[in-house]
């Protein structure tokens, strides 16, 4: 779920549970010239050499967790945006090939009603597959107050997992039970679905066939195990996850759940073959680390995190970063003292999509941006 994570402002950026964790604004911070690489490349800022024309697609609102459809060519998210009629988040697309995204409402594939998260083109482009609430409650559910003054996602036991055209029709529902089914992907093979569900009393990952079929469960210890995604071949999973170990925090856990909440401060990144075999944790570098996914090499993870912050409000400040699976070789991609996260390569590897609060007028809106992947 977004909406893409408030321990403080920027961890609103964690603020309802996503397919990469949730989105929301960063601290807000006006740029200054000399930040930039150069004036050709002004959605840059020094050090990020990674990127190269950076175009920003969306332009107002709280816009997260947006993914490429296969052909490389359109972009599935969602938004909250009051000019295009939202109460809480919902599905849109936006074609690329659009001169004029700037000024244009995209199109709405969810219903409009309840809350949505985590969507994903299914192969071919025709279908999408999302998370929503709608069935349970037309209006969008309540927001959690934070336990203690600490930060909570909401697990919604109203979530289920909906296939629908891209003119909004809902062909099936996948998961139709009481319970939390979301945060689902697709396999790069186009065989397999991976989702996050409360079924066992615990948030594990789960993995089905395209139509919701053969649901087999994928992880077993305690903790929230959520934001999958396939690697580029399809055998593996990366995935964020909080393991709680102390009888404190284990029973802080479960209360929480109990209540259909958990807190995302803790999240480290694991890695999982997908017949829930060879299970090994890449990172280790505390804080919050979520939204991973895989380079097109299939060696190496881009991710975000805070584990390089200091503390107070800058210490929620997340950047991009990227590791090698077996956990070496740390390279901070993203340098704005702000917030970026859910970064996802293009199918044809040539592209990679974020969201930011870069560059936002000092306003808490948090943008879709795209650059051209460039390696060192």
């Amino acid at each position: 779920m977004k909406y893409l994570i408030h321990l403080s402002i920027a961890a609103a950026a964690l603020a309802a549970v996503s397919c990469g964790g949730k989105k929301t604004s960063g601290e807000n911070k006006t740029e200054t010239p000399a930040e930039r690489p150069n004036p050709a490349d002004t959605m840059l800022y020094k050090g990020e050499t990674h990127f190269k024309n950076v175009r920003r697609i969306t332009f107002k609102g709280d816009n997260a967790e947006a993914y490429w459809s296969w052909d490389s060519k359109s972009l599935v998210f969602q938004a909250n945006n009051e000019d295009w009629g939202t109460q809480c988040d919902q599905i849109f697309i936006y074609n690329l090939a659009d001169s004029n995204l700037k000024t244009m409402k995209p199109q709405m594939v969810s219903t409009g009603m309840g809350r949505t998260t985590c969507s994903y083109f299914m192969p071919g482009d025709s279908l999408v597959v999302y998370a929503s609430t709608h069935e349970a409650d037309k209006n969008c559910p309540e927001v959690p107050e934070r336990k203690e003054g600490r930060y909570v996602w909401p697990i919604y036991d109203t979530y289920d997992i909906y296939i629908a055209d891209l003119e909004g029709n809902i062909r099936r529902n996948i998961t139709n039970r009481k319970g939390y089914d979301a945060e689902a992907t697709v396999s790069p093979k186009g065989d397999k679905i991976v989702f996050t569900s409360d079924r066992s009393g615990d948030l594990e990952l789960y993995t089905c066939d395209l139509d919701g079929g053969n649901v087999k469960q994928i992880t077993h210890d305690l903790g929230y195990d959520g934001g999958a995604f396939f690697s580029p071949d399809g055998s593996k999973l990366v995935f964020r996850a909080s393991r709680p170990k102390t009888p404190e925090d284990i029973k802080e856990y479960k209360d929480l759940l109990k209540q259909g909440l958990v807190e995302p401060g803790a999240m480290e990144l694991f890695v999982v073959n997908v017949d829930g075999t060879g299970l090994r944790q890449v990172t280790n570098l505390g804080k919050a680390n979520w939204c991973p996914f895989y380079h097109p090499d299939g060696k190496r993870i881009v991710f975000g995190s805070n584990h390089h912050a200091g503390e107070g409000r800058k210490g929620f400040k997340f950047n991009l970063f990227m590791i090698n699976e077996d956990g070496t070789g740390l390279e901070q991609i993203s340098f704005d003292d702000t917030f970026d996260a859910f970064p996802m390569f293009s199918p044809d590897g040539k592209y990679i999509v974020w969201e930011s609060n870069r560059f936002n007028g000092d306003t808490h809106d948090t943008n879709i941006f795209i650059a051209e992947w460039k390696e060192k």
